[in-house]
């Protein structure tokens, strides 16, 4: 089984390499890569593994944009720290999401279901796996509050109170209703993935809105829309063109 790890951190890498190879001593690693950039210009010059586990949270991007800059149809078993990437990871190559730290059952288990699986070619996911993932995030619970620092102080500012997140000079900020700007400790994508999405959009690379903060929608150039927000810093709430009927769709609650 010829395997690629993609993974930023070089102990875990490792131990997940490690564990592999105590399960499936026959295994070969063909490479471990820390960075977006280097898996593409990994795959792009050698042959395809037969199995990928990739960390989604990398130094320079989401393990998810892989997919889009190179075609990469082998398995996927995506490892994290964090659960709320788990319907996203369903939606590529994924058979199976492993939380940090690894539990060698778990990725024991994760191993038998891609073995069970049809190769070289896979479906994005069976029905089964899919009806599990499902009901272990029923209970899934979105982030409520944010701590910000502000001065020498730290407060906590209610989710339910941010019109929109946006990203501004390598920061992430949240704008409230009584439109104070606080900075936060989690990057942009991190925030698109603990927030409830039926109630914020990410509508381009710099900002994230809530249904509540949108007073208009215009019609733009290039089939994009342009959105009035409340206590707008600037006029650049443009939805990117490859977003707009996705945000549509979110405007009408549908899933």
């Amino acid at each position: 089984m010829k395997i690629l790890i993609v993974e930023d951190e070089p102990l875990a890498a490792a131990q997940l390499a490690a564990h592999i190879s105590a399960l499936q001593p026959k295994a070969q690693i063909m490479a471990v890569c820390d960075t977006v950039k280097a898996t593409v210009e990994w795959l792009k010059n050698n042959e395809a593994p037969e199995l990928a586990f990739f960390d989604i949270q990398l130094g320079d991007g989401l393990s998810f944009e892989i997919f889009e800059q190179v075609e990469f149809t082998s398995p996927v078993i995506f490892t994290t720290a964090f659960d709320q990437y788990a319907i996203q990871a369903f939606k590529v190559n994924s058979i199976d999401y492993l939380l940090k730290p690894i539990d060698r059952a778990d990725l024991e288990k994760a191993l038998i279901k891609f073995e069970q699986l049809t190769l070289p070619k896979t479906s994005n996911i069976t029905p089964v796996i899919l009806q599990e993932i499902v009901s272990s995030l029923k209970t899934k619970n979105y982030k409520e509050r944010f701590l910000v620092k502000v001065g020498t102080h730290l407060r906590v500012i209610e989710t339910s109170d941010v019109l929109y997140f946006y990203s501004f000079e390598k920061g992430t900020y949240a704008k409230l209703t009584d439109g104070k700007d606080y900075l936060l400790d989690q990057s942009l994508e991190l925030v698109e993935g603990i927030v409830d999405p039926k109630v914020f959009f990410r509508i381009n690379r710099k900002y994230l809105v809530a249904l509540k903060s949108i007073s208009d929608v215009v019609a733009y150039s290039n089939s994009r829309l342009k959105l009035k927000v409340l206590q707008a810093n600037d006029d650049d709430f443009l939805v990117a063109r490859v977003k707009v009927k996705d945000f549509k769709s979110w405007l009408e609650g549908e899933d």
